[in-house]
């Protein structure tokens, strides 16, 4: 892809996240035929959000698939209501764990190992992804296009602190979803095994095309039981096994 043709096919999606639109697949010159592309989009989408780069959503490479994605530092929340773009009036999410570098993680030379990433995650938190796509839902975007938008990401929900020790330790963790008479039980399993396996992973990447972890931001790994679906204006609670319970309320943005 030429520059203009990334710039421009970033425009068109920089503008649906900031409105809440959505639109057909980029078509012709502006969509991406390489994992490259894909990555360039992405990059000059967060170029032109004057948004600061606020974590990192990722997992491990599936092929040729590279999983990786900024989250906006104004799309983190803390406090309820949470705002959020609905779809068919809901919202939708995925259970994770969120895990916080308040120093960062500065670049080197030298290779950081599993034991120095894990020692510079200062806190975990349970954390519920906002999930949202700059397309319309069909067709279906090809990864690629996907990619390029920023892996269906529109923020992310932190809730409370938990152990780190037991989060790094929770492959496996039973959920419990309560919204009004709803009562929901999920065998919640982490899609990489070990939860800090996608995280090792983002590290390098990053470091390889001379980014940092930076002090405050906070990565998630992957979900622990897909995409749930809740409503707004209502509070929903999330136990995650015995880490701990995480209550939100969403209102439409």
């Amino acid at each position: 892809m030429t520059p203009s043709d990334i710039r421009a096919a970033a425009i068109t999606l920089a503008a649906r996240r900031l409105s809440g639109s959505q639109g057909p697949l980029l078509a012709d010159a502006q969509a991406p035929q390489t994992p490259a592309d894909a990555l360039a989009i992405q990059q000059a989408v967060s170029g032109l959000l004057n948004d600061a780069i606020g974590g990192w959503k990722c997992g491990l490479p599936d092929g040729d698939k590279t999983v990786a994605a900024p989250i906006y530092a104004t799309t983190i929340h803390t406090a309820a209501p949470c705002p959020v773009w609905l779809r068919d009036g809901a919202v939708r999410v995925e259970p994770e764990l969120a895990f916080v570098f308040d120093g960062g993680l500065p670049l080197r030379a030298e290779p950081y190992s599993e034991a120095e990433i894990r020692a510079a995650i200062t806190r975990v938190h349970l954390a519920l992804e906002l999930i949202d796509s700059r397309y319309l839902p069909l067709p279906k975007p090809p990864f690629l296009q996907s990619l390029a938008d920023g892996l269906v990401n529109q923020g992310l929900l932190l809730g409370p602190q938990v152990d780190r020790d037991a989060a790094f330790a929770a492959k496996v963790l039973a959920l419990t979803l309560n919204q009004g008479e709803r009562e929901e039980t999920l065998a919640g399993v982490h899609p990489a095994g070990d939860p800090l396996a996608p995280l090792y992973w983002l590290q390098g990447f990053l470091a390889a095309r001379g980014e940092a972890i930076l002090p405050g931001q906070v990565v998630i790994t992957g979900s622990y039981a897909g995409v749930l679906t809740l409503a707004p204006e209502c509070e929903a609670s999330l136990r995650y096994g015995e880490l701990g319970q995480l209550s939100a309320c969403f209102s439409a943005r």
